[in-house]
């Protein structure tokens, strides 16, 4: 069968980087790059995705079949094509690509505008001719850490406001299960949907995007499932009994699932959000109760902040509530789950009003987003770039940096950086001042991961996310 081209690792870079193999200063024999978020909509970054590319790209050797394949389409395409230097990776590296890696534990928090990702290309003594690999695999490297990078931040971000309202109203038990992963079906691929799904995953263990459960699974050795799920109604199965026998499909979802612990959610806003309310205050409320169950109604539409009060308020007539510890009061037997519009402002705007009217952050079973935890991100929603800072000619490190007149917010950093930490605030240096620093105790939080062929740092899923819960 004929190899995919969109297979082929020699056709995943830009275009236009195919050109320069000659365009750097002659006696170039190494280059040194570096990846950070320059700042965005967050203060800080949580690093997540190095992993899941390296296993699934740097770990598959190049082959001259590969290069026969790639060198046909670039000089159609019109550019250059470097084969003499293909060649030399599949012969002389096995195929792999001859670049080190460098980058923060995965799951680690800390501000922007620090180096997460260093990746510096091989200089051997035979071997002068590899200097222009590093910038080459950008395309990739660079798409892969900004996007799980900022999923997981963006999803961090929701943790820190729902924790905020638990710790004020209620209980923090339930935090890992208050934000649910809805966003399958809004990303752009099925890729998109594993990597965003699985950084999601870092931060809360309630998710519906099967492709990010088992990418965790996958590439980062979770033994077991990171998420559990939970039976759910959509409007398709509630509308096919027809408006007339609404209170039977209700009933149908409680008689199959309903039991002693469990919880069932129910999309209650089909026709009427309230007599749906009504319903299960009225016909099915003995049913249940006796079950044992915690139900969940599910409100899809309206303002969130005024639908999931209004929709509190009208369950406390018929299930009542018990006065917390907090003095906030909690709903018996059912939970209100909203699932449309949620972002950052609609949570706090939620639970601040649910709050201020009395109620505990608690009567949220959970929040269901899509879109805007998986899709409604880009890279400047952090400021993401990867930039050469120094070039090895002649055997001298020379320092490379850019300071556009026109934009100072992208000027670059000097030099072989690496990020340091002493109790808990980090700095960006060089690597020639990492040993002075060193003696005032401060550590280096970069580590080796990729280096020529070989995976040699793994972190497991649950490092990952006891790093991130620090």
């Amino acid at each position: 069968m004929k190899k995919l081209l969109t297979s082929n690792p020699l056709l995943m870079s830009d275009g236009y980087k195919y050109s320069h193999y000659v365009q750097l200063p002659p006696d170039t024999t190494k280059s040194y790059s570096y990846i950070e978020s320059r700042g965005g909509e967050f203060e800080e970054t949580i690093f997540f995705n190095l992993q899941m590319f390296i296993k699934r790209y740097l770990l598959t050797q190049i082959t001259m079949e590969d290069i026969d394949q790639a060198e046909k389409i670039i000089t159609a395409y019109g550019m250059p094509f470097y084969r003499a230097g293909f060649e030399n990776i599949v012969k002389n590296y096995n195929g792999y690509w001859p670049v080190k890696i460098r980058a923060v534990p995965e799951g680690k928090r800390m501000p922007t505008s620090l180096p997460l990702v260093t990746i510096e290309s091989i200089d051997s003594e035979s071997d002068k001719d590899l200097a222009w690999a590093a910038s080459f695999l950008e395309t990739q490297l660079l798409r892969a850490v900004w996007y799980g990078t900022t999923v997981a931040t963006n999803s961090y971000e929701s943790k820190k406001i729902i924790k905020h309202f638990l710790e004020e109203t209620g209980t923090v038990e339930a935090l890992p299960y208050m934000l649910w992963d809805f966003g399958a079906r809004g990303v752009s691929s099925q890729e998109s949907a594993e990597i965003g799904g699985a950084a999601h995953l870092v931060n809360f263990k309630g998710s519906d995007t099967m492709a990010g459960i088992m990418a965790a699974m996958d590439y980062y050795g979770a033994t077991e499932l990171p998420s559990g799920g939970v039976p759910a109604m959509e409007h398709s199965t509630v509308t096919s009994w027809g408006k007339e026998r609404e209170a039977d499909a209700y009933r149908n979802m409680l008689n199959h699932f309903a039991k002693k612990g469990a919880i069932v959610s129910i999309v209650s806003d089909s026709y009427d959000l309230f007599n749906a309310i009504k319903i299960f205050g009225t016909t099915l409320k003995d049913q249940i109760i006796s079950s044992g169950a915690t139900l969940v109604v599910r409100p899809d539409s309206g303002i969130p902040a005024d639908i999931v009060l209004k929709s509190v308020r009208n369950l406390e007539k018929y299930f009542g509530s018990t006065e917390n510890s907090k003095g906030y009061r909690v709903l018996n037997h059912v939970r209100v789950l909203q699932g449309d519009g949620i972002n950052h402002t609609s949570i706090h705007s939620i639970l601040l009003n649910l709050k201020l009217s009395g109620y505990s952050a608690d009567n949220i079973g959970t929040f269901g987003q899509g879109g805007k935890l998986l899709q409604a991100v880009d890279r400047d929603t952090m400021k993401f770039a990867q930039k050469c800072s120094a070039v090895l000619i002649g055997g001298k490190w020379v320092d490379v940096f850019k300071d556009p007149i026109t934009d100072s917010g992208k000027r670059s950093k000097k030099g072989r950086v690496t990020t340091i930490e002493l109790d808990g605030h980090f700095r960006a240096i060089t690597l020639d001042m990492l040993e002075q620093y060193q003696a005032g105790g401060w550590t280096e939080v970069l580590q080796t991961v990729y280096d020529n062929g070989k995976l040699v740092k793994e972190w497991t899923f649950d490092e990952i996310r006891a790093e991130a819960s620090k």
